[in-house]
């Protein structure tokens, strides 16, 4: 890194590469290098928006380029492990997009390539960087929801159809790594089915059950034949709830003090009483800021200081985990797949926070 500033390359600029080379391009501490795309009009586009930036078809030209310190990668699935590896191995910090790879044996070789050189590895779990998220943390830490019961989320929409992931990959990687990032525990089990009904393409639809050693049961629903494009999510606990709807322009969270109480006779357990509980709903502050760009600074950040992101390597892999459990589950329609009692562990630094 020259001048305190990090070089920055970015590989593909198609859907979500442009909203990366925004970020990075309005960050004061990062030189943005060069942008690397298949497509001679996206090329141009990126050129005409920032013209002192290097753009090229060969993306190997960044991985040479002594100026670029980071690479990010928003390019389709099947092509995050080879441009990951290829990157680390020129010795880049490198931002993959969700999913890390394919499956957990090639998640394992780039996070073990990125401890190898000393290197930070992060992958693009959005959410875990929203304001919203980040609260919903902040309350359960606090135990203000008391013991949770239960996460259910509905994430639908028209489309877009992938053609090398199914919805979950594409969906539901989202509330997996939500669920992973506020809650103290992770899932021990997965149950899933789901559906295809466009012949030779994956499942566009699925409902995920998430199974804890506790009492909590997570549910994920997700659809790409939506009329309406669909973004909440509920969370039950003992003494709080949160209605959490990320299309809602402002009042994003809400918590709601209602639930249930539980009164019955000590010497009859099949005679008890259940009282409703109606209290006052209030939404808490929530910033307006990008959550990409929280994410961006948070890179840079690890990158300069040398501390573990929120979404290290490790945190990609045990998402893809649960991932495969999930379309093993699909594949026997609907059987709970155990997840690893003892996940993979990687030496990598101190965690970051953000």
């Amino acid at each position: 890194m020259s001048n305190d500033t990090v070089g920055i390359g970015v590989i593909g600029y198609g859907y979500w590469g442009p909203n990366l080379v925004r970020n990075f391009a309005a960050h004061p501490s990062v030189r943005l290098v060069g942008v690397s795309d298949l497509d001679p009009e996206k090329l141009a586009t990126s050129k005409r928006l920032y013209p002192g930036v290097i753009t090229t078809s060969c993306y190997d030209e960044l991985f040479k380029n002594p100026a670029v310190d980071a690479v990010a990668i928003a390019t389709p699935v099947h092509t995050h492990y080879e441009l990951a590896l290829s990157a680390l191995k020129a010795g880049k910090h490198v931002l993959v997009e969700k999913p890390l790879a394919q499956n957990s044996d090639l998640a394992r070789r780039l996070i073990d390539e990125a401890d190898r050189r000393g290197l930070i590895l992060s992958v693009d779990h959005t959410f875990v960087y929203t304001p919203a998220v980040r609260k919903i943390r902040e309350l359960l830490l606090k135990k203000e929801l008391g013991s949770v019961y239960y996460y259910d989320s509905t994430r639908a929409s028209l489309g877009l159809f992938q053609s090398d992931v199914n919805v979950i990959w594409d969906l539901a990687v989202h509330d997996i790594s939500i669920i992973h990032y506020i809650l103290d525990e992770k899932p021990v089990a997965v149950s899933a089915t789901g559906s295809c009904h466009v012949v030779g393409s994956p499942e566009n639809m699925a409902h995920i059950t998430l199974f804890f050693d506790s009492a909590c049961v997570a549910h994920i629903s997700v659809n790409w034949l939506s009329p309406i494009k669909v973004r909440q999510t509920f969370i039950g606990g003992s003494k709080k709830m949160i209605v959490y709807d990320d299309l809602e322009p402002t009042e994003k969270i809400k918590v709601y003090d209602k639930g249930i109480t539980v009164d019955g006779p000590s010497d009859n357990a099949h005679q008890f009483r259940i009282g409703y509980r109606a209290g006052d709903m209030w939404a808490p502050h929530v910033s307006p800021k990008e959550a990409l760009q929280v994410e961006v600074e948070h890179f840079i950040d690890c990158v300069r200081s040398g501390t573990r992101p929120i979404s290290s390597g490790m945190s990609g892999l045990r998402v893809i985990e649960v991932l495969e459990a999930a379309s093993r589950s699909i594949a026997e329609h609907g059987k709970p797949v155990l997840l690893k009692r003892q996940p993979y562990r990687s030496p990598e630094r101190a965690t970051a926070t953000v």
